[in-house]
């Protein structure tokens, strides 16, 4: 902390000028969605380097921040369909910075939840360049703050567990009676096909029919669609109320928060 002269201390004004480095890898997370949610870190990166390795969930808004004169490579992944290999992005980030390059490789989220940057970490370091990881906001903490509602809370939720429905154990099926708590909020990533598949595993592990659910498509979006139910009733909820791809499914007494700011002219969908 610097003073002023009175001897009162003064923020740091962040380095916004701070030069980029030739031959490094710059892991950037993108945030939800929305544009306004980028750290100012990650706009600085995206205006200075040479390169700039994209993922599908990658806004245009926050596209059109790129100058016109940067490299850019749309490396994105669609459900059921990979436009390049994960072996091809990381020749491709080892290419570039090996060419002297400043690479930005940019994430939807945050990359370090379920953004394979450890797979890309451990591939640079194998080529021994450098690299620095730059955090977003990721799609749990955007959804819940659009519609006012905390993740963690005393009186409904003591631990916040992030849980991807793509992958699931050796036997085919996640451990449901550790993620049936009622003192906790569950949040699922990449499970919109696997809704019905969640409610069945947690209610045979124990919680109630009746306990919420929640189903955020287009988080901080302006299109964002929440559709509110039960663990009983939500697969029906969806079939009647089909969501957009990707959808956050959110699991805890914390959704009845959320149901209170539907009066409050927040963004509640429900069937």
């Amino acid at each position: 902390m610097r003073e002023d002269r009175s001897g009162a201390s003064l923020a740091r004004t962040p380095a916004v000028g701070r030069a980029t480095r030739p031959g490094h890898v710059y892991l950037v997370g993108a945030g939800a969605g929305s544009a306004d949610l980028l750290t100012l870190r990650a706009w600085r990166l995206l205006t200075q380097v040479d390169a700039i390795v994209y993922d599908r969930l990658i806004g245009d808004d926050i596209l059109a921040m790129i100058p016109p004169q940067r490299e850019r490579y749309d490396v994105g992944k669609a459900r059921g369909h990979h436009s390049v290999p994960q072996a091809e992005i990381g020749a491709l980030l080892t290419r570039l910075a090996r060419e002297g390059k400043s690479v930005v490789r940019l994430k939807g989220g945050d990359p370090g939840i379920f953004g394979r940057m450890g797979e890309e970490l451990a591939v640079l370091a194998k080529a021994g360049l450098p690299t620095e990881v730059v955090p977003g906001i990721t799609a749990a903490s955007a959804t819940a703050a659009s519609l006012g509602m905390p993740l963690t809370d005393r009186a409904h939720a003591q631990q916040l567990r992030l849980v991807t429905a793509q992958h699931c154990r050796a036997s085919g099926e996640p451990d449901w009676s550790a993620l049936a708590r009622r003192d906790e909020t569950l949040v699922f990533y990449m499970g919109l096909s696997k809704v019905g598949a969640i409610c069945r595993g947690l209610r045979d592990a124990g919680l109630p029919d009746d306990w919420p659910i929640m189903l955020a498509a287009n988080a901080s979006l302006p299109e964002q669609q929440t559709l509110l139910g039960t663990l009983d009733d939500m697969p029906g909820r969806l079939a009647a109320t089909p969501l957009p791809s990707p959808c956050l499914i959110v699991v805890g007494s914390v959704v009845t928060m959320a149901d209170a700011t539907h009066h409050a002219g927040r963004l509640v969908t429900q069937a």
